[in-house]
């Protein structure tokens, strides 16, 4: 492997990303240097909880008691805990594998899975699935940033003009055009650490709000579908909801890439310590939501427990506020990799020069490219369970784990090898059954819908 630092390692010497930093060229070190996942290597493991908070506790959680109405109270309960338990252990398998390879670091999801696969495989099977999470989640948080502004306008001053949601977002836009042009994941630790806040508080509003409401009158814990088929669906759709809870993987080796290390202190343990507290805020966020949102409203509750919630009307509203100031932070948590993926490109492969300007017509053009797609499909419930199943449960619950076998090769039924293969099954069935639910529950929506209204 060579020693400790001094000589890249012999896999991928092609790649200058993945040799240590003696053995690249200057421009090399000044392209390094000027991406934004590892400009600056200095965060501290409290960085790591609030990106990891504000990286998972997004949308998905308003929506988990319609998961649970569509899931029942026994697949609910059990679907959410194995999601949380499978996760964490994925999250600590991701975490010890960033510096696995002595003198070198994994900072980007891509260049682990080219560790494991192969340069070429490990780019076909990451880079596609990332991006669609990456950028299915920043179209998402487009819409609900939007339909979360409006509801708080419509809480705010019933009596006003109504305005179409498209303005909202584009409202929502305008505050992701001036932050896209923060340089790193450092820059935006200020905006996460609000965001992260914020999601602990909306959280807290919902269940509170919803437990002083109390169980509404002729609540029922049914499926809400009236055929079978329909129930099944339904079932299905939840199931990617439920993946889509449980995001943050595909920005945890993004995020560690942050933290300093060396031989002695290497960065697992700080970014492990973040990952922790970051778990606990979530377990706070998402049981009280989920258990106590479907246990209030049964199968009535929306698709967005804040929706359910008409009064106290300036609690509503603060809450929905809340939601827009996370999901400034969320979008930008995601978009970080993003333009790393895409500023890399240009200046590796179609030899840009590192500059400003090129920055500034990269993000510009990705965040007017969201809110485009947001505007035209703001299908919020179909589009979480469709993008949950499709590319949250492979890069969450099983791609880490099929890493884990290939790299590290357990003993055959060892306690290490059927955990993975456990958690590949269970991650498989919803990456297959999500999105099928998903489609069908969109494509009910957009036989009444109108583009653009």
């Amino acid at each position: 492997m060579g020693s400790l630092g001094t000589e890249p390692p012999n896999a991928f010497n092609s790649d200058p990303h993945n040799q240590t930093i003696e053995g690249k060229s200057e421009r090399e070190k000044t392209i390094e240097n000027w991406l934004p996942i590892n400009s600056q290597r200095n965060a501290k493991w409290w960085y790591s909880s609030f990106h990891n908070v504000t990286a998972m506790v997004g949308a998905g959680v308003l929506g988990l008691p319609f998961s649970m109405a569509d899931l029942g109270w026994g697949p609910g309960l059990t679907i959410l805990f194995l999601s949380w338990i499978i996760t964490l252990y994925t999250l600590w398998q991701m975490v010890e594998m960033h510096e696995m390879v002595p003198g070198k670091r994994f900072d980007r999801y891509h260049e682990l899975g080219q560790h494991a696969f192969g340069e070429k495989l490990g780019l076909y099977i990451v880079v596609p699935q990332q991006l669609v999470v990456e950028v299915g989640v920043n179209i998402v948080y487009m819409v609900t940033g939007g339909a979360s502004l409006r509801k708080f306008h419509d809480t705010v001053c019933p009596s006003c003009k109504n305005i179409k949601l498209t303005f909202f977002i584009m409202i929502f836009a305008s505050a992701q055009f001036v932050l896209s042009h923060l340089p790193d994941f450092n820059s935006i630790s200020g905006v996460s650490l609000v965001a992260a806040a914020m999601s602990f508080c909306y959280s807290t509003i919902s269940w509170t709000a919803s437990a002083h409401k109390g169980i509404q009158k002729d609540v029922h814990y049914g499926s809400k579908a009236t055929t079978t088929s329909g129930s099944v669906f339904n079932f299905f759709n939840a199931l990617g909801s439920i993946a889509f809870a449980y995001a943050g993987h595909n920005v945890v080796l993004e995020i560690q890439a942050t933290i300093p290390s060396t031989p002695e202190k290497p960065s697992k343990g700080p970014m492990w310590r973040g990952v922790v507290v970051a778990y606990i805020v979530v377990a706070l966020c998402y049981f009280p939501v989920a258990i106590i949102g479907y246990w209030v409203f049964g199968n009535e509750v929306k698709d967005n427990i804040l929706i359910s919630l008409e009064k106290p009307a300036w609690l509503i509203a603060m809450a929905n506020f809340f939601v827009v100031l996370h999901v400034i932070g969320s979008y930008q948590i995601y978009a970080m990799p993003v333009f790393d993926m895409i500023e890399s490109f240009l200046v590796k492969k179609l030899n840009f020069k590192p500059s400003t300007i090129l920055r500034f017509l990269v993000r510009n053009l990705y965040v007017a490219f969201t809110m485009f797609i947001a505007i035209t499909f703001p299908f919020f419930g179909g589009l979480l369970g469709f993008f949950g199943g499709f590319a949250f449960a492979p890069t969450t619950y099983f791609l880490p784990c099929i890493m884990w076998l290939v790299i590290y090769k357990p003993k055959r039924f060892s306690l290490s090898w059927w955990t993975n293969w456990i958690c590949i099954l269970l991650g498989v069935c919803i990456m297959i059954l999500a999105p099928i639910g998903a489609l069908r529950s969109i494509i009910l929506e957009a036989k009444t819908y109108k583009f653009y209204s």
